[in-house]
């Protein structure tokens, strides 16, 4: 469990990984990012009460770092990823282990289940399992079992990781991806099993939302620099989103200025079609059921969405065009998180 900035929800994801009914020997490495919200001292405290939480250095805070120094600090056969923003689901690491096993896949995965605490908090885990919100990936909503192209958080086997070469240190996000993509391509399967449920708890602020997203996007950008068309095609539509957002902005202040006139300005109007029925989908989104159940949670879903989707769009451009060089999700390095009302 990479960690960094994260007590308000640490030791209940320990508690949850402890809590785990595994038949055989646990133990939960914890690779410490430089926290300044006292994250670290909780993480000692847990420590000191439980032998089997072991805690290791993380100083450059990135994930893939952390994630191979916890790894290379553990000693069981099985690697099961958790996230200090995440609660594994009772049964979660059990049914994992069989399903590992009865499918002899490399890597199995389940179900992200975003939830929150605050209308803000909730619109955006609403977004997190919608397939509008974040395109329809499998394990945001994928109720079918079978062969994936990635798996969230994950439980793998160590001798697969060690014949990969564990997490690529380079990427600082999109790990997973990258990683199963050399799972995938090393002969082995990732699996998802839609019975396996993860309770994961987005940022808690916009501006924190919108630094996440730009992150992601940017290092998207990157991982399809690096391998083209391996990524998903869905990885495509929130860029093209900004472009046209831009074409259409463009076009309309020429309009309004009277640069474009007459025919030319008419044909020149089809350009706000995509962005026009864009915000028609979203207004319809927010409006109805999966929008939230109260003036607040709707309102918040009608700027989550776009905040989303243009913040990763944005990225993604900056990220194929330069690479994403040191971009970090700044986004975690802040402090604590202070929650929308």
């Amino acid at each position: 469990m990479p960690v960094l900035n994260e007590r308000a929800y640490l030791q209940r994801a320990v508690e949850t990984v402890l809590e785990q009914d595994v038949d055989g020997p646990v133990e939960i490495v914890l690779a410490l990012g430089p926290s300044s919200d006292g994250t670290t001292e909780l993480a000692r405290e847990l420590s000191a009460q439980d032998e089997r939480i072991l805690l290791v250095e993380n100083p450059a805070a990135d994930i893939p770092v952390g994630l191979n120094a916890a790894i290379r600090a553990s000693t069981h056969p099985t690697i099961v990823r958790v996230d200090a923003h995440s609660e594994l689901a009772p049964g979660y690491t059990a049914r994992a282990l069989a399903t590992l096993s009865r499918t002899r896949a490399g890597n199995v995965g389940g179900v992200m289940r975003a939830d929150g605490r605050t209308p803000f908090q909730r619109a955006v885990a609403r977004a997190y399992n919608s397939r509008i919100g974040l395109g329809g990936g499998t394990y945001h909503g994928g109720d079918r079992e079978g062969e994936a192209e990635s798996a969230y958080l994950g439980v793998m086997r160590r001798s697969v990781l060690e014949e990969v070469g564990l997490f690529d240190e380079t990427i600082r996000r999109g790990e997973d991806w990258e990683l199963n993509l050399r799972i995938r391509t090393a002969g082995y399967r990732v699996w998802f099993d839609p019975a396996l449920a993860v309770t994961y708890w987005p940022r808690e602020s916009w501006q924190r939302l919108a630094q996440q997203f730009l992150a992601t996007g940017t290092w998207r950008g990157e991982l399809v620099r690096r391998y083209g068309l391996r990524n998903s095609l869905r990885y495509f539509a929130p860029p093209a989103l900004v472009l046209a957002v831009a074409v259409s902005a463009i076009l309309g202040t020429l309009q309004v200025s009277g640069v474009l006139a007459g025919a030319w300005a008419a044909m020149a109007s089809a350009a706000h079609l995509p962005v026009a029925a864009y915000a028609l989908l979203i207004l319809c989104v927010a409006i109805g059921p999966a929008g939230g159940s109260g003036l607040r949670d709707r309102l918040w879903t009608l700027a989550v969405l776009p905040t989303m989707h243009l913040s990763w769009g944005a990225g993604f451009l900056v990220g194929l065009v330069r690479g994403a060089r040191d971009t970090v999700d700044t986004s975690r390095l802040a402090g604590r998180n202070t929650p929308l009302p």
